[in-house]
């Protein structure tokens, strides 16, 4: 998010001495995405980050596909994945391929006794159900339901949750997570026409500069696998940092909708962006007002991407039977539309309560074994009149 923000101590000059009051040298690090060209920051560390101690053996997380190639309406109860202690062993992926995986989760207990840092790809978690604090070196951010929060590649984090009862739905990306770039001006700046701005953004607080030696371990994952790290320092032995890459969250309820006379498009949902995916937010609005409006959503042919829903809260004026937690894949090749009856139903409407993130891939969506086992097998057939 290209927003320059700093918290805690730093030296007036970048990569100049930085000392401690007992005259010893602060450790500089840079964090930078796509080599030395991308956003990074300036981190200044109580110890070197390279203290490593001990290496564990790495162990396999990927995804266990079950349906590679498929050319069916697919529908998956999200609420059916069964809640799990440990917040990694939580996470379920469902939704597959080279681009991004989509991910539900069902933790109960925070992140104690180890931190987590994804070093292949950006994370960004929506929170369907519970509240917390996302914790790092770059600070604190409280999360409550409906905040996307977007944690980029190498962050070293852990989830604090305030209770046992936590629903996520997880995109990993393997590119930056980035505002639509039609949203921006040439400084990076958030225009007016965009459907939200940076007071809506979340930034770090709170700076907390853990300066402990010791046994910490963090889990990093890199190409699939695990690895278990002991370092010698506390992650967030942060004295202070500033730049424009660090975790960052923005609630959906914050999103502005975009509304018109007839029936808009889905891209003016959309409220992040990654290489060839998109992400949009659809929230309580508006109906259209021409006075022979129809408000449902017409018939659609997906043509180049695949279209996957996952709902939210709210009535969902396209479709029956849709509860919370539940995920829809329309892949590219065939019609989708809205269920049978409601067009009818839906004119005259002027408002709707629906609450809902979208993900359009532009590469087909592999179905895991995981998502085999809380898929409704009959949803195909529900346009069947």
């Amino acid at each position: 998010m290209p927003i320059y923000h700093t918290l805690g101590s730093i030296p007036h000059k970048r990569h100049t001495q930085f000392r401690k009051p007992d005259g010893s040298l602060y450790a500089e690090e840079l964090v930078s995405t796509e080599g030395f060209s991308s956003l990074y920051s300036l981190v200044y560390h109580a110890y070197p980050p390279t203290i490593v101690k001990e290496l564990g053996e790495p162990y396999s997380v990927e995804p266990k596909i079950a349906r590679e190639k498929h050319l069916k309406h697919t529908s998956l109860i999200g609420f059916n994945i069964a809640p799990a202690d440990d917040y990694l062993q939580s996470r379920k992926p469902v939704l597959v391929n080279s681009d991004l995986h989509i991910s539900l989760a069902a933790p109960r207990l925070s992140m104690t006794d180890y931190f987590y840092k994804n070093s292949q790809a950006d994370e960004v978690i929506f929170v369907h159900v519970g509240s917390g604090t996302l914790k790092t070196g770059f600070g604190k951010i409280r999360f409550q339901y409906g905040d996307y929060l977007v944690i980029p590649r190498g962050t070293i984090y852990q989830m604090e949750f305030d209770t046992t009862d936590n629903r996520l739905f997880i995109v990993e990306s393997f590119s930056p997570i980035r505002t639509p770039k039609r949203y921006r001006n040439q400084y990076g700046q958030l225009m007016e026409h965009a459907p939200y701005c940076e007071r809506d953004i979340k930034r770090p607080t709170d700076l907390e500069t853990h300066n402990e030696k010791g046994n910490f371990k963090i889990l990093i994952k890199k190409q699939g696998l695990i690895y278990p790290y002991i370092y010698g320092t506390h992650p967030f032995d942060f004295i202070g940092w500033d730049g424009f890459h660090y975790p960052w969250a923005f609630s959906i309820h914050d999103f502005e909708p975009i509304t018109g006379r007839v029936h808009q498009p889905p891209p003016v949902h959309q409220t992040f962006e990654g290489h060839n995916f998109v992400i949009c937010s659809f929230v309580p609005r508006k109906f259209d007002y021409h006075p022979l409006s129809i408000p449902a959503p017409y018939n659609h042919s997906n043509v180049d991407s695949d279209e996957v829903l996952y709902y939210v809260d709210g009535d969902f004026m396209s479709r029956k039977s849709v509860v919370k937690g539940q995920i829809t894949l329309h892949p590219g090749g065939i019609p989708h539309g809205p269920a049978p009856g409601s067009v009818e139903k839906s004119i005259g409407k002027e408002f709707t309560e629906e609450l809902a993130v979208m993900i359009d891939p532009f590469r087909p969506l592999m179905l895991t074994e995981d998502a085999l086992k809380i898929e409704d097998e009959n949803y195909y057939k529900s346009w069947i009149m």
